[in-house]
């Protein structure tokens, strides 16, 4: 337990710095560059990913998630830090299929305004999401802790799940979401009974974008090796209520909503965003993957009723030619 809150605490001085920040207002967005310079840089999340322009890389690995299924017996703490929702996870999940290995630190969300469908920070060929999960790795292999390689260019790496609105409850989702109301005001944690991290990972892995950008909150290192998926999850409508309803900025009254927590798109500039699989592949979300194989299902079913009745027309057809083949030949024995 001490462990996961001194990971928590180096994560809190390592992306949030000590001075004070908001999304809007005077210390909002549009000033974070005066008291945090790398926020001004060059290298900047998140981005736009425009498909059309992305380069298919053949060499980037599918990735592997390691211990996300088994994330052991320990509670995992849930932390209202004022600007998102935060979830403490054990140094057993890691990454493979990157250039080092990155053992796991916590996880967060990003969404929108209450009834909003745009919350996520990154866009895919300009078109939001409803909102967004970000799970935080460092090089372990290369630094001895999280707030070193926080400064260190890959030093991080971060995975980014969009996430849209479907029509069931998402019950991975719902291991984070349920616990919301025990953390309402900034500062306030609870535990978390552990889970199998892996299911709030969209079914596809070997399906992502790949580029180099930053902490997309102060102080913005330019450190990190983002891994955005094609594929999107789904919650229900209800999680995405609970999740832009339940929680406050502020530690107590006047309370402040916390909603709309997503920073706005930077400029690519000259970076390259490479893609793990050909423009030319189906990249569907579960809702159209679910739509599509429904389709399938009822064409199929169509096309087999069709065959079924043309032939049971051709067997009719065929039985009244024997029939009358037969009666011809009675008749001419006759005669």
């Amino acid at each position: 337990m001490f462990f996961t809150l001194l990971l928590q605490v180096i994560w809190i001085l390592a992306a949030f710095g000590d001075e004070h920040w908001t999304y809007e207002g005077p210390h909002g967005q549009d000033h974070w560059p005066a008291s945090f310079p790398e926020c001004g840089g060059s290298a900047q999340s998140p981005i736009n990913i425009q498909t059309s322009s992305v380069t298919f890389d053949s060499e980037l690995p599918a990735l592997q998630p390691h211990g996300y299924d088994q994330p052991g017996t320990k509670l995992l703490e849930l932390h209202n830090n004022g600007h998102t929702v935060q979830l403490s996870l054990p140094p057993t999940l890691y990454l493979e299929g990157l250039p080092q290995k990155y053992v796991a630190v916590q996880l967060h969300l990003h969404w929108g305004q209450k009834g909003s469908l745009m919350g996520s920070e990154h866009q895919i060929n300009s078109k939001a999401a409803a909102a967004e999960l970000h799970i935080v790795h460092y090089d372990s292999d290369s630094y001895d802790s999280l707030s070193e390689a926080a400064k260190s260019p890959q030093g991080l790496a971060v995975l980014g799940i969009l996430i849209e609105v479907g029509e069931t409850e998402n019950p991975a989702y719902e291991h984070i979401l349920s616990h919301l109301h025990e953390i309402r005001y900034k500062g306030q944690m609870t535990s978390v009974p552990p889970f199998s991290v892996k299911e709030l990972l969209p079914p596809v892995l070997a399906q992502y974008f790949r580029y180099n950008g930053s902490l997309t909150t102060p102080p913005c290192y330019q450190s990190v090796l983002w891994t955005v998926f094609s594929q999107k999850v789904q919650i229900s409508k209800e999680q995405l209520e609970k999740l832009q309803e339940t929680l406050f900025s502020t530690e107590k009254e006047p309370s402040q909503s916390l909603v709309q927590n997503y920073r706005v798109l930077q400029p690519l500039n000259q970076r390259t965003v490479l893609a793990s699989f050909n423009q030319d592949e189906s990249s569907y979300t579960t809702g159209e993957m679910l739509s599509l194989g429904l389709g399938i299902l009822i064409g199929s079913v169509c096309l087999l009723l069709v065959v079924y009745f043309i032939t049971k027309k051709i067997q009719k057809k065929k039985s009244r030619n024997e029939k009358s083949v037969g009666f011809t030949s009675a008749h001419a024995t006759v005669e």
